[in-house]
């Protein structure tokens, strides 16, 4: 099986390509989607982050406020890396289990979303890098407007990450995400047509 390790910075257009690939026929493990599931009430992290951060940050019903976790992360670079301590090793552990169980299912070509693809070192347990690309003007626009936050937050939270153009450094593909979307699809197309064919020689 061919793993994709696919990343970008936060309102890159990441999710998009994603979603693409996913119609295309890959088999999509989104990191993020296993970091809430190892993060629900009652699981051993949920406890530990609740134990470091405090109850401010539990909602009415059990659930972790991302949100608000968020905001305390992205001001103190030393909470965010006591949360990665806690939750990483089971995000990854709970990610190469979700890829072992693609194969045994008969996928050929998987896609390892993650935002953190290239920090946490995973990006060694694919076959190829790609980094959804956007220049920082648009990528800064897009999560004020995504996120509904003022100019200072979505600064914030861009530099709390690699930039995006330390990650190009690691890319096999580029996807160049500045365009439409049609231009984007192509790109994706043509990225993966080159994989089956690939696959079939």
């Amino acid at each position: 099986m061919y793993v994709i390790g696919l990343t970008g910075g936060i309102a890159s257009g990441k999710s998009t390509v994603s979603k693409m690939l996913g119609k295309l026929g890959a088999a999509i493990i989104d990191a993020d989607q296993l970091s809430r599931e190892v993060t629900l009430p009652g699981k051993p992290a949920w406890q530990e982050i609740i134990k470091r951060f405090g109850d401010g940050i539990i909602e009415p019903g059990g659930e972790i406020n991302r949100k608000r976790l968020g905001q305390i992360i992205f001001a103190d670079s030393q909470a965010r890396f006591d949360l990665e301590q806690i939750t990483h090793p089971r995000i990854e552990a709970e990610t190469m289990a979700a890829i072992i169980r693609a194969e045994q299912n008969g996928c050929t070509v998987a896609v390892l979303d993650a935002p953190l693809l290239i920090e946490v070192a995973w990006h060694h347990k694919t076959n190829s890098v790609w980094v959804v690309f956007v220049n920082e003007q648009t990528q800064l626009a897009r999560l004020k407007l995504r996120d509904n936050i003022s100019y200072e937050d979505a600064v914030a939270r861009i530099q709390a990450q690699m930039t995006l153009r330390e990650k190009l450094n690691y890319a096999d593909v580029i996807i160049d995400n500045n365009g439409t979307l049609e231009n984007t699809k192509a790109q994706v197309l043509a990225a993966w047509q080159r994989i089956k064919l690939l696959q079939q020689s």
